[in-house]
């Protein structure tokens, strides 16, 4: 891509004198420097143009070069093919390293020229050197019981250097959920407020409950005498116990619902529900069973299995 004309690129009539060109390239590059926009692509491209309009024009036998149409805007010499071409323009700035990318003034130039540019430099450096920062966020994970997801708790987490972090676990996480502990990460700089701890959660397994978004489940076993019979069954619970009636001629399979005995996220009401699905068992059974089975013969016999045939 061809430079852009030096003149219009400082913003000066081709007849400018060497002082309006010093002083318009310095107001560009206080206004423009990288060190000055980070972030700012835009303003590097101005700088580099800049720079290079600057290189040329301040240099009086370059720019008279230039005006008679012998070099380009870059410097190079405009001559047949395998003449050879000096280096010109922000070039040798910009193929620097990148800590010394127009740290330098052109050579020949006056570099009080750079004065205030500098000043800028290491003034906005200096700011942000010593400016407030908040420090870095630190990552821990932690084992959760099951229960302690469902009615909630407070745990220890003992932190590599030995510190201790109290941890509330609000009912309804779930595994990979992260919280955040404001202030218990790294500490701050020059006054800034410390990082966050940030506590990945792992949620164990229960043996016989099951999550369904607040909703809790769980295999109720009941003997055959319960489930022929119904009435009141203690049920454990993750509250404590509750007494249940069970319907006459209960099956296994069968699902008793307990409203609001399941998760209150966050602590929130309503809470979800537990199910209790029934499952009947027998056991080994006693003889005054088997004897009554033996010679039991049920009034409307029922066959458990119809409908089950597989057709052709």
């Amino acid at each position: 891509m061809m430079a852009e004309d030096p003149y219009k690129a400082l913003g000066v009539p081709r007849d400018a004198s060497p002082e309006a060109i010093k002083a318009a390239y310095r107001k560009l590059a206080r206004k423009h420097h990288p060190d000055l926009n980070p972030g700012k692509p835009e303003a590097e491209e101005k700088f580099k143009a800049a720079s290079a309009a600057n290189d040329l024009l301040s240099d009086p036998e370059r720019r008279a070069r230039f005006d008679r149409g012998e070099i380009d805007a870059e410097g190079q010499e405009k001559a047949p093919p395998g003449y050879g071409a000096r280096p010109g323009g922000y070039r040798r700035q910009a193929d620097q390293p990148f800590g010394a990318r127009y740290g330098q003034p052109p050579d020949g130039m006056d570099p009080g020229m750079f004065g205030d540019v500098f000043a800028d430099i290491f003034e906005a450096r200096r700011r942000a050197e010593s400016a407030p920062r908040k420090g870095s966020d630190e990552t821990y994970r932690l084992n959760v019981a099951f229960l302690d997801t469902v009615r909630g708790a407070t745990r220890q987490l003992t932190l590599p250097d030995g510190k201790a972090l109290s941890v509330k676990i609000p009912p309804g996480v779930e595994s990979g959920q992260t919280l955040r502990l404001r202030g218990q990460g790294e500490p701050g700089r020059n006054g800034g407020p410390a990082g966050d701890a940030l506590i990945e959660l792992t949620v164990a397994d229960h043996a016989f409950l099951r999550r369904d978004g607040n909703d809790l489940r769980m295999e109720l076993p009941v003997t055959l005498k319960e489930a022929a019979l119904g009435g009141p069954v203690v049920v454990p619970t993750p509250f404590g116990e509750l007494r249940v009636n069970l319907p006459a001629g209960s099956d296994s399979g069968r699902v008793i619902r307990l409203r609001g005995k399941g998760v209150a996220e966050h602590g929130k009401r309503p809470a979800g529900d537990l199910f209790l699905t029934l499952r009947v068992t027998i056991g080994k059974p006693d003889p005054a069973l088997v004897a009554f089975l033996n010679d039991w013969t049920p009034e409307d016999p029922e066959d458990p299995r119809a409908g089950m045939a597989f057709g052709e």
